[in-house]
């Protein structure tokens, strides 16, 4: 096989011209590359609809996870107290990043299967006056959830909390009232909605709640408020190596994004594909784990049809197809997620209907 289709929540299948762009060297000190730094952090305020003078866009070398664990580590103080919402795996691991840095933190676990709920918050935040800074997922792709941050986020921001949103499944793909809603600080990286490759993420950030935490961050390489710094005194320069060719490619995609109609077409597209896939599963006898009310455009989640189900025969059958999907990451029920963003059009979900029909034709064991 030359290629399979990425049907995961990123790193995701991303256009010719995408890594077309990747075939330049760029020198970091080189002003034409920190203009496309600039041009980048310029691109990511529009797609946020944000005031350029109340927030900033900082790129942050790593993957998602290195952008997260920037915000966390360096805009939390030692006598803050953290509230984390959690349903699901990257609820957790922001937890466990509180729990690496001596951070005061208090969370709020439930069901995997359920949605983050504001009278979830409501009475643990009645309950604890020392909180300072809330955090919780947008869309949870441990399961495809979409958690209701336009509902949360307000109320937490109206009690001088500080808000921080891990948008990183969903940013570029689903509508978010950054600066309406009062987010602080959202994440998200390049290999997600906006289908660019890895290699940073990003924090669309609140100026003076940034600029407030000067000299708090734990770790050099993840100081949140010096990369911000010096990419204002110096046009864009990152203070280390930066992914070159990934700042590149993800020049590129946003571009492509604009090509395509803008954040709200693409939206469209992913919940047509996300719609053609529940049916069409469905159809073929799969159950949807989450309830459709609470089902986001990005990634969902099959629970296995029989007992017997052989996961890793499917996998290989159906990259042998060429397609490669996600295992399940939740505990309790057994499940397989199929994601649908990136290049990925109405076609591409009528060929995995059709080889998934093969295959249960062939197999006849569900």
């Amino acid at each position: 096989m030359d290629n399979y289709l990425l049907l995961t929540p990123g790193p995701l299948t991303t256009s010719s011209t995408v890594k077309k762009a990747m075939e330049f060297d760029y020198c970091t000190w080189d002003d034409d590359y920190k203009e496309i730094t600039q041009s980048i952090r310029q691109s990511l305020l529009a797609l946020a609809d944000v005031n350029p003078s109340k927030y900033t866009a900082v790129p942050i070398q790593g993957s998602g996870t290195y952008g997260v664990e920037s915000v966390i580590s360096s805009t939390i103080s030692n006598s803050d107290t953290l509230l984390i919402a959690i349903n699901g795996s990257y609820g957790e691991r922001i937890s466990q990043m509180a729990d690496v840095y001596g951070i005061n933190h208090i969370d709020v676990r439930i069901d995997e299967q359920k949605p983050v709920l504001l009278e979830d918050i409501k009475s643990v935040v009645e309950m604890h006056p020392e909180i300072t800074h809330f955090a919780m997922i947008h869309c949870e792709t441990t399961t495809g959830v979409l958690n209701p941050i336009e509902e949360i986020i307000p109320w937490v921001h109206e009690r001088k909390i500080v808000t921080i949103v891990d948008a990183m499944s969903s940013f570029g793909g689903i509508p978010i009232d950054v600066s309406g809603i009062n987010i602080d600080f959202l994440i998200s990286s390049t290999n997600k909605c906006i289908q660019g490759v890895p290699g940073f993420s990003f924090v669309i950030a609140r100026k003076k709640v940034l600029e407030a935490t000067k000299g708090t961050a734990r770790t050099l390489s993840l100081d949140l408020y010096d990369q911000y710094h010096e990419m204002e005194i110096n046009n864009g320069k990152w203070r280390f190596t930066s992914p070159t060719h990934v700042v590149h490619a993800f020049a590129q995609a946003l571009e492509e994004l604009k090509l395509e109609g803008g954040l709200q077409k693409r939206y469209k597209r992913f919940q047509a594909n996300q719609n053609q896939l529940a049916l069409g599963m469905e159809n073929l006898g799969f159950e949807v784990l989450i309830d459709k009310k609470w089902q986001s455009p990005i990634i969902t989640s099959f629970i296995y049809p029989t007992d017997d189900f052989d996961f890793n025969d499917f996998y290989q059958k159906l990259k042998e197809s060429g397609f490669v999907i996600y295992p399940g990451k939740i505990s309790k029920v057994p499940t397989f997620r199929i994601g649908n963003i990136g290049e990925v059009y109405r076609d591409d979900i009528a060929r995995l209907l059709k080889v998934i029909k093969e295959i249960q034709n062939t197999e006849k064991s569900f």
